[in-house]
């Protein structure tokens, strides 16, 4: 990993690099992707077959596109009991929190003559896209499927890659711990094209929700509109502010945890110790000789990572802010405090006994984050992504008589004759 101290033209080269993230993905690729998704819109479930065979290298027929509900069942079978266990306790507590974020919205304006209300209904089908390239991602399916559940969202469907070996028996578990309805095989840019566009075999979604790779990222962003979407994920980020007193091994640890997703994952400790970091620096070389994903993780770590000193933590903060990163830890002595003071986060953990992995799994809020700086704007998967919000309105004759004159005067300045005229039809005395 890189140790930049702020002051330095190669710490303000590397934060600005951090900055313009969002732009990474090369415009090369999409059209590729775009190709894809046409030839998925004319030629259906036969483009999506083929392309799983080029893509994936599973030859699929059609009657095999859908997975039977008898290979869901007879995969509680395939996994540990105490995995089953583990699941059952994550899906509880994801679903707890969902239910206690659940809005409900109320009358709030009623005035004489006039009803002002908002009501909230569910989407009618959405589509989760469960990642299956380099991990198995069982977590992945809770965290999405149970909020819309929560929601009330009336059919779930999942597509994911399929292997060789079939799809994990974990994902089918969890797909059927939380709710989900259906499960097709088929990944990458071709599903994203079925679920957008619909095909005889895969139906057509309202919206489409979960992360995946760069081609999956470009594929939903050019199929909004079409559908709905949840984000346009980017790789994995973690930014750890740290003063200087957790254990190094802690936090060498968490940086390695999100650079093992992905080589092009990003991982900075941002810090006012130049000691520290150094210890740092030394622990992640030292925990990378032992990990299975070494090479992964490395390669993040040595391209994108980097210990970022600072001269105190409100320094570290306005850093923190300016990067918005998916996930935040605050491994400092009083971390609510400091907490206040945080702007931009997907998500915010506190204090050196909170590491960012207990939110993938098992704390309750949301793991599927905005990522690539859009914290600035955009909030964690829940419940309200899965409804929509319709106003309603009702007027008498004479509260409608009352706002005459104010339509009036909006009509004659903006130029929309025919506006007023609904009015006025409505309200002229014979």
């Amino acid at each position: 990993m890189k140790i930049l101290k702020i002051g330095e033209e190669s710490f303000d080269r590397y934060l600005s690099g951090v900055e313009s993230r969002i732009a990474e993905d090369p415009l090369r690729l999409e059209g590729k992707v775009r190709s894809i998704l046409k030839n998925v819109r004319k030629r259906g479930d036969e483009a999506v077959l083929r392309y799983t065979q080029q893509f994936d290298n599973v030859r699929l027929t059609l009657s095999q596109l859908e997975v039977k509900r008898e290979e869901v069942k007879e995969a509680r079978k395939r996994i540990p009991r105490d995995f089953l266990e583990t699941l059952k306790k994550a899906s509880h507590r994801i679903r707890r929190f969902h239910q206690l974020a659940k809005k409900r919205w109320m009358v709030k304006w009623i005035e004489e003559g006039i009803r002002i209300e908002q009501i909230v209904k569910p989407l009618e089908r959405v589509g989760i896209y469960v990642p299956g390239g380099k991990a198995s991602y069982p977590s992945t399916v809770l965290m999405a499927a149970i909020p819309a559940k929560v929601a009330g969202v009336k059919e779930i469907i999942i597509t994911t890659p399929p292997h060789q070996k079939g799809i994990s028996p974990a994902v089918l578990v969890a797909a059927d711990l939380a709710g989900v309805d259906r499960i097709f095989r088929a990944g990458g840019v071709q599903a994203i094209g079925a679920l957008a566009y619909g095909t005889k075999s895969i139906p057509k979604v309202d919206k489409i929700v979960g992360p995946g790779n760069r081609y999956v990222a470009i594929a939903k962003r050019l199929v909004y509109g079409s559908v709905d979407l949840d984000m346009v994920a980017g790789p994995s980020e973690i930014v750890i502010i740290s003063d200087g007193k957790t254990p190094p091994a802690f936090v060498a640890a968490d940086l390695i945890s999100q650079a093992e997703h992905d080589e092009r994952a990003l991982s900075i400790l941002i810090t006012p110790s130049e000691s520290f970091a150094r210890k740092v620096e030394e622990e992640v070389l030292r925990q990378l000789l032992t990990l299975k994903r070494e090479k992964i993780a490395h390669k993040s770590l040595r391209q994108r990572g980097a210990i970022l000193i600072v001269k105190d933590l409100n320094q570290a903060i306005e850093l923190a802010n300016r990067i918005a990163p998916e996930h935040l830890e605050l491994s400092v002595k009083n971390p609510l405090r400091l907490a206040k003071s945080v702007k931009h986060a997907g998500a915010i953990f506190l204090g050196p006994h909170t590491p960012e992995a207990i939110g993938d799994y098992l704390a309750g809020p949301n793991h599927i984050l905005p990522t690539s700086g859009t914290a600035r704007f955009a909030s964690a998967l829940s419940v309200d992504d899965f409804q929509k919000k319709i106003n309603l309105m009702q007027f008498s004759e004479k509260a409608l008589r009352r706002f005459e004159g104010d339509v009036k005067r909006f009509t004659e300045w903006e130029g929309l004759e025919g506006h007023y005229r609904s009015i006025r039809v409505r309200t002229e005395r014979e």
